[in-house]
């Protein structure tokens, strides 16, 4: 009788818990292992089940490289106080790390990964083509000629490059993306299960509240800085918050890009008050979450309220990507 009532449970798409012997008779699982399936449904204990409506598919990963600016529009230095490069290889070696964790866990999400140098020098983009080499990472010089009739004229080249980068991922982002885009810089360092996790919430919140959302990876220090509210939502693995603000580091899918091209276009015309001005202006419609605790962090100096997210192990994890 048990072993036929397992079968009809499973017939119907319900789920079995046997909470005296921890498992999942239907799923064939211990309780404290992944029971959520992509594409279909979405299992937390004790909250049970969500069915998946808004499946992944596809990851576009796109990352602005510049191995020779410490801190743009800053006189400070970086937790660590290395070169730039050394940052830019740590990151692009911890996302490669994220990205062959997800293929393992997520096989059926077809993932491409670009990155975009701006002006790196030979030796230091050597060093990055070392170390992409066996992977599926295309690099792409900065087309700096083709924005300058686009982007105002500014008060240093670091910042028309900054702006003309932006503009240059997110025109890759609009002509190539299929399903969602992952906006990248390159000195953040990612955590091995960053793009699991964050495909697995997006399906189950966005199924949840049947409406599309952005994603930040990172749970930056000025969201607790003043009295704002949020919401608190249960991703796959952890909790995530809604939030008003990001910086260029996000994920959003390509329908949002289209909807909101024009925002993202203001944002490289011209250096903004903030930078991330029309960005933010987007969360004032859509809803934006970030992890707590977070997924990626931000190496920028310790006292930037931008940067480093707490209760993570700085070294450890700087550590890790050597």
């Amino acid at each position: 009788m048990k072993k036929l009532f397992i079968k009809l449970a499973r017939m119907f798409g319900f789920e079995i818990i046997d909470q005296n012997r921890f498992v999942s008779p239907t799923l064939e699982k211990e309780l404290n292992t992944d029971l959520s399936k992509l594409n279909k449904k979405s299992i937390v204990l004790p909250l049970g089940e969500v069915k998946i409506s808004k499946k992944v598919n596809s990851l576009l990963i796109i990352v602005r490289m510049n191995t020779e600016v410490e801190i743009w529009d800053q006189n400070k230095k970086r937790l660590f106080e290395q070169p730039k490069i050394e940052y830019s290889i740590k990151s692009i070696n911890s996302l490669i790390k994220s990205i062959d964790y997800c293929r393992k866990k997520c096989p059926i999400v077809k993932i491409k990964t670009i990155i975009i140098n701006d002006n790196s020098k030979i030796e230091n983009l050597n060093k990055i083509r070392d170390l992409t080499k066996n992977e599926d990472i295309e690099l792409i010089s900065l087309n700096h000629e083709k924005y300058r009739p686009i982007i105002k004229q500014q008060k240093s080249e670091q910042t028309f490059s900054n702006l003309a980068s932006l503009l240059q991922s997110f025109e890759y982002g609009k002509e190539n993306a299929k399903d969602l885009i992952f906006f990248m810089e390159d000195d953040y360092l990612h955590f091995e299960s960053m793009l699991e996790e964050m495909i697995l919430t997006y399906e189950r919140i966005a199924s949840q509240i049947e409406r599309e959302i952005i994603m930040c990876p990172s749970d930056y220090p000025y969201l607790y800085m003043n009295n704002e509210k949020t919401n608190v939502l249960i991703g796959s693995k952890r909790h995530w918050r809604t939030i008003k603000k990001t910086l260029c580091t996000f994920l959003i899918s390509k329908n949002l890009l289209n909807k909101y091209w024009n925002n993202l276009i203001k944002t490289c015309q011209d250096r903004n008050e903030p930078f991330e001005k029309y960005i933010n202006e987007i969360y004032l419609n859509e809803i934006c979450i970030s992890p707590i605790k977070s997924l990626s962090l931000h190496l920028t100096n310790i006292n930037s309220s931008y940067g480093l997210s707490p209760f993570v192990d700085y070294k450890k994890l700087w550590n890790e990507n050597k």
